[in-house]
């Protein structure tokens, strides 16, 4: 029971690595998931096509899910624009939850594609609320960019 309060007294002293670790999983997953979507466009534009009619050409909301997955995943992967990356998912996400997933929640799928995107969907809304953490490119140049704003001019004395 001590190493259980351990670990849990460890957790609460690390939230924020915690968090970093969430932050690259969803960005490598959504990463990968372009790569997968671009070598199965023909999947992709089926999903789009089956999702109902559409005010924007299929086409174009295929090229924005896997633009917005491949840059933001990477993003979000490396901590950068943490928030804004985490944002510019939730369009694509909130799409596949309600209008590609959810109208079919009652028919069998080999995969559970509306967990999963919920799932995602979700750890993208707590990224976009408690940011990049501390393992972050955001992290790290805002610590730069405070020390060089911190360092006396050599033409202010």
């Amino acid at each position: 029971m001590q190493k259980l309060d351990q670990c849990q007294q460890w957790l609460k002293e690390h939230f924020d690595l915690f968090l970093d670790l969430v932050r690259i999983f969803v960005g490598t997953g959504l990463v990968v998931k372009a790569f997968y979507l671009m070598a199965h466009t023909d999947y992709l534009m089926q999903l789009v096509e089956r999702s109902g009619s559409w005010w924007l050409a299929p086409a174009l909301v295929a090229h924005y899910v896997i633009v917005a997955h491949m840059a933001g995943g990477a993003f979000l992967a490396l901590g950068l624009v943490t928030r804004l990356a985490a944002l510019a998912q939730v369009p694509a996400l909130a799409g596949a939850v309600f209008y590609v997933y959810m109208p079919q929640v009652m028919t069998w799928e080999p995969r559970q594609s509306l967990e999963f995107a919920g799932l995602m969907l979700f750890l993208l809304l707590l990224i976009s609320v408690f940011g990049a953490g501390r393992w972050s490119l955001d992290h790290y140049l805002t610590m730069k960019l405070a020390e060089h704003s911190s360092e006396p001019h050599p033409h202010s004395a």
